[in-house]
C-alpha cells in the first residue's frame, strides 16, 4: 500500500488576483486611506484589545499620512468617497487629542496642517 495521498492542483493565483493595471485609481486611493484609517484605530487603542497596541507616536504618523493622502487626492476622487474618508479622518484626530495626556496645541496636531484645527 502507498501512503501517497492523491495530488491536487496547484490554485491558479493569477485567476485569483486582479492584475493592479485593472485597478482605478480611485479604488486604490480609498484602500490605501482605509488602511491607515484601521491602521491608526489600532495605534489609538480604539479596538478590542484597547491599550496593547497603543502608541501615539505610531498613530501620529499614520493620521498624518491619511490625512496628506486625502489632501492630495480630494481633487480626483469624487465627494461619495471623499466624505465619509473626512470623516473618519476627523475622528481619529479628535481621538488623537483625547488620547494624549499633553494635547497639542489647535493647528498643531495629527494632520492639521492639511486640515486645519480640529476641535469636537
Amino acid at each position: 500500500m502507498s501512503d501517497a495521498t492523491p495530488s491536487r492542483p496547484a490554485p491558479d493565483f493569477a485567476a485569483l488576483t486582479r492584475d493592479i493595471a485593472e485597478v482605478p485609481a480611485v479604488e486604490v486611493i480609498v484602500t490605501v486611506a482605509v488602511n491607515l484609517m484601521s491602521a491608526a484605530a489600532v495605534k489609538l487603542g480604539l479596538t478590542e484589545d484597547g491599550d496593547e497596541h497603543k502608541d501615539l507616536d505610531e498613530a501620529r504618523k499614520l493620521v498624518h499620512a491619511l490625512a496628506g493622502l486625502l489632501d492630495a487626492s480630494v481633487t480626483e476622487i469624487s465627494s461619495f468617497h471623499a466624505a465619509p474618508l473626512r470623516d473618519g479622518l476627523k475622528s481619529l484626530q479628535l481621538a488623537f487629542r483625547e488620547a494624549s495626556l499633553v494635547p497639542d496645541e489647535p493647528g498643531q496636531g495629527p494632520g492639521e496642517k492639511y486640515t486645519g484645527p480640529v476641535f469636537g
